[in-house]
């Protein structure tokens, strides 16, 4: 079900109306938590897999509180010219940044995607107004769901029996930072995720979920689920994601 995508697809200059079929900070993550309401550790059901009607949201009240911690300090962003040669990327085209970005990260358990400006700022305005969903990701013969938080210009992830087992201290699986330097020269957003826990997400399944995120959110006809989380609790239904994804429910 996972699959890296061509050096072509993986420019991710993506299309808002485009629905994915196979819908990706540093060690300073890990001092950072999502917080959420302990109503979502009675409200949620087993993980292993999750069953038919996994989730059954009790209470209107569910997405309203949820928050980051008080005193929330954003993550610290690494700076891009830590981790690219700004100066000579100046030179390139925005085709040959986002490859050059992209090929650096493979296979060093941080993930490398790019995205048009346009869809950065419907991202980040969506984000605003809906700052949390879930989505699975497949395992073996099964999935883990992974709960999504997002501030930007961050996104985090956590797995939602993490949060069930240790509340507001569930560390973030995995961060994502975005950069907005060539947003106006080039048309592109850098989007850099680290993986925290290289136990629990590979390189792979990380960038598949970076990506189902953004689908999600930018997305018109998958951004009424994520709408319906944060607004309509008692209307959401998790098969819907799973129908989304084109994955079994179980």
């Amino acid at each position: 079900m996972h699959h890296f995508m061509s050096k072509a697809s993986r420019r991710v200059l993506y299309s808002a109306g485009v629905l994915y079929r196979s819908a990706s900070c540093s060690s300073m993550a890990t001092k950072h938590y999502f917080s959420v309401v302990p109503t979502l550790q009675r409200n949620l059901g087993s993980m292993q897999p999750a069953p038919r009607n996994f989730f059954k949201w009790g209470s209107q009240e569910f997405c309203r509180n949820l928050s980051f911690a008080t005193g929330f300090a954003p993550l610290k962003e690494k700076p891009l010219e830590t981790i690219l040669d700004v100066e000579r990327a100046k030179t390139k085209s925005p085709e040959e940044l986002a490859d050059i970005w992209d090929d650096f990260h493979l296979g060093r358990g941080h993930i490398g995607i790019s995205m048009k400006s346009k869809l950065y700022h419907l991202l980040e305005q969506r984000a605003s107004d809906c700052r949390y969903f879930v989505i699975p990701v497949w395992k073996g013969s099964g999935y883990t769901t992974m709960f999504v938080q997002v501030q930007m210009p961050h996104m985090l992830f956590t797995g939602l029996e993490d949060y069930k087992a240790r509340g507001t201290q569930a560390a973030p699986y995995l961060t994502a930072s975005y950069y907005k330097e060539f947003a106006e020269s080039k048309d592109l957003v850098l989007v850099r995720g680290d993986i925290v826990f290289i136990s629990k997400l590979s390189d792979e399944e990380a960038k598949w979920l970076l990506e189902a995120a953004h689908s999600f959110y930018l997305n018109d006809v998958r951004y009424k689920l994520v709408e319906r989380f944060n607004k309509q609790t008692r209307e959401f239904e998790f098969k819907d994601v799973l129908q989304a994804l084109e994955m079994p429910i179980l």
